[in-house]
């Protein structure tokens, strides 16, 4: 990119805690949460929701290569939701929530299977991750940016997110 900055869209389970460990990455300068990986134009959280669009709950990562690898950017990716279940995580049930990377780079698409390979070895149950090209990317709605900072008593942030968030400072602190 013109920037300098590459781009990657990683779908694992509801965005709201994809985007919370994401943030936590060194070399990563921003993180959007938003729709990708279906069909229909301008999609609307609620039209996601209803599982008719075919895209996936993501976020686009935008990161440093100087500052930190695709490799390292997936590790955490990966620490932070299971891999193996289709179509779910936890009780967030439905396709937008598969998990997804969706690439920009030929280096991108190869340190994924890489690290998927490497995951799958230690795994009782494949990996089920899509990998795909980024197409279109669709920004989520306003108030779904930022959420965790903004809401962390919640009862979804306490239950759900701040343990993802917990486990990937785990992840990133043994870098």
């Amino acid at each position: 990119m013109a920037d300098g900055l590459e781009r990657i869209a990683l779908g694992g389970g509801c965005f709201w805690c994809t985007e919370a460990v994401m943030k936590m990455v060194p070399g990563v300068v921003k993180v959007t949460p938003g729709y990708a990986g279906g069909t229909t134009e301008n999609p609307t959280y609620e039209g996601v929701c209803g599982g008719a669009t075919g895209h996936a709950e993501v976020v686009l990562v935008e990161y440093d290569p100087e500052e930190v690898s695709p490799g390292k950017v997936l590790e955490v990716f990966f620490s932070s939701h299971d891999p193996t279940t289709p179509n779910r995580q936890g009780n967030d049930i439905g396709t937008q929530y598969r998990s997804i990377i969706l690439y920009t780079t030929e280096e991108q698409q190869e340190e994924a299977r890489r690290v998927i390979e490497r995951l799958s070895a230690g795994l009782d149950r494949p990996v089920v991750t899509e990998l795909a090209p980024l197409g279109a990317f669709y920004p989520a709605e306003d108030y779904h940016h930022d959420y965790y900072r903004r809401n962390p008593a919640r009862p979804y942030c306490r239950l759900v997110v701040a343990p993802k968030v917990r486990k990937a400072e785990k992840q990133i602190g043994s870098a």
